[in-house]
């Protein structure tokens, strides 16, 4: 082994460490997610505060996190030591071109990032948002009281505690439409 690294100048070997080392992280990163432990927070942030805690996906991609520099340091080494050892090029290019790298590595991870978190949604349901809304009553509405209504809301049936306009009786069965929404119960109109 120590043949194979013995025609490795210092910078070569430079550049070699840090894609190891960067390598290594970002894999065993990967592995623990998949075995759902990568979400173990190491993230620092510029004033020095070290956070243990959990990383919650709406926290988004933070520059100096675990992920974010292991893949820096991952693709700084690999296309430092391509750049100097295969192309040749000179010590500033290859340093250059491996920090350029790195940093279009670190861009990448947080666009990645940026995408999942738009895939997210809170899955809350705003009442406010039925109005308008078509279907049946479940159990009837009694004179001045409340049933309930089975309405197509956001693509899914649900049930929703309401009363009629007016105070009027609804029986089951009947075609309604959402008009208004008070707190959690839907005041709602018979369909002709």
């Amino acid at each position: 082994m120590a043949e194979l690294f013995s025609k490795f100048n210092g910078l070569e070997m430079f550049f070699l460490v840090c894609a190891i080392i960067g390598g290594m992280l970002v894999f065993i990163k990967l592995i623990l997610q998949f075995m759902g432990g990568g979400d173990v927070g190491t993230d620092v942030d510029l004033s020095g505060d070290f956070d243990p805690g959990h990383v919650d996906s709406d926290v988004g991609f933070r520059l100096f996190s675990l992920h974010g520099l292991s893949s820096f340091f991952m693709m700084f080494g690999l296309v430092g030591l391509a750049l100097y050892r295969q192309s040749r090029m000179e010590v500033f290019i290859s340093t250059l071109g491996a920090v350029a790298a790195g940093l279009v590595s670190v861009w990448a991870i947080g666009k990645l990032f940026q995408g999942a978190a738009k895939l997210q949604s809170s899955g809350t349901l705003k009442t406010a948002d039925a109005v308008g809304s078509t279907g049946i009553v479940y159990l009837k509405i009694p004179p001045g009281g409340t049933g309930q209504v089975s309405i197509n809301f956001n693509n899914h049936q649900r049930e929703f505690d309401a009363m009629a306009e007016g105070g009027a009786e609804i029986p089951s069965g009947t075609a309604i439409r959402v008009i208004q929404v008070n707190a959690n119960i839907l005041v709602v109109e018979k369909l002709s």
